[in-house]
C-alpha cells in the first residue's frame, strides 16, 4: 500500500505505523478515532519476509507487533495520533508491555516521511523534558520498512472476541480509559453534519 491512497469519497489518506506491545490491545483504541479509516494489525521492523505470528512470538524475526493506521489528515493529524500513541501504552518499558515480554512487544514509531520522524522525535523529547513519565521513554523511532499484515484472526480482535478473558481483563480497561481521555475524538461522539 502506498503512503497515500484515495478513499471512496476522494479524500487523501496517509499512513502511520505504531508498535505499542500486543496489537490486540491498541487496535481497538485507534479504530475508535474520528478520521481513522482502517487499522491493520501486523509486523514490521524485522528481517524475515512474510513472518507468521508464531515466528514473531518466538522473538527471532526482529519484527514488532504493530498497527498500520490509515487516516484522513484533514480530520485527524499525525500529531493527534502521536498523542493517542503515547497515552495508549507505557513507552518507558523496554521490550515489554505488562506481561507481554520480548522485542516483538517494543514501543516503536515507524515513520513514513521525514515530517513524521521529526514530529515523533520532537514529541518524545518534549515528554522526556517535561518528565511526563517517571522513567525515560525508550520508544524506538525508525524508518518504516515492509509491513506484513497479521493473520486474519488477529484483525479486529477485540471487537470480535470482547468476551474472552484476555479481552475483558486486559483490553477493556485500556479502551475504557482511552474513551474517557479522548471522548472528543471518538467516532461515536461525532456530531459533524454529513
Amino acid at each position: 500500500m502506498n503512503r497515500t491512497e484515495n478513499t471512496p469519497a476522494g479524500a487523501k489518506t496517509e499512513i502511520a505505523t505504531f508498535g505499542t506491545g500486543c496489537f490486540w490491545c491498541t487496535e481497538a483504541v485507534f479504530q475508535e478515532l474520528k478520521g481513522v479509516i482502517r487499522v491493520i494489525s501486523g509486523y514490521m521492523g524485522g528481517t524475515v519476509a512474510n513472518p507468521t505470528y508464531e515466528e514473531v512470538c518466538a522473538g527471532t524475526t526482529g519484527h514488532a507487533e504493530c498497527l498500520q493506521v490509515v487516516y484522513d489528515p484533514s480530520v485527524i493529524t499525525f500529531d493527534q495520533l502521536l498523542e493517542v500513541f503515547w497515552e495508549s501504552h507505557d513507552p518507558t518499558q523496554l521490550n515489554r508491555q505488562g506481561n507481554d515480554v520480548g522485542t516483538q512487544y517494543r514501543s516503536a514509531i515507524f515513520y513514513h516521511t521525514e515530517e513524521q520522524r521529526r514530529k515523533a522525535e520532537d514529541y518524545k523529547a518534549k515528554l522526556n523534558k517535561e518528565g511526563a513519565y517517571p522513567q525515560p521513554i525508550v520508544t524506538e523511532i525508525t524508518a518504516a520498512s515492509t509491513f506484513y499484515p497479521a493473520e486474519d484472526y488477529h484483525q479486529n480482535y477485540y471487537n470480535e472476541h470482547g468476551s474472552q478473558p484476555y479481552c475483558y481483563l486486559v483490553i477493556r480497561p485500556k479502551v475504557e480509559k482511552f474513551e474517557k481521555v479522548f471522548k472528543d475524538k471518538l467516532k461515536k461522539n461525532d456530531t459533524t453534519p454529513r
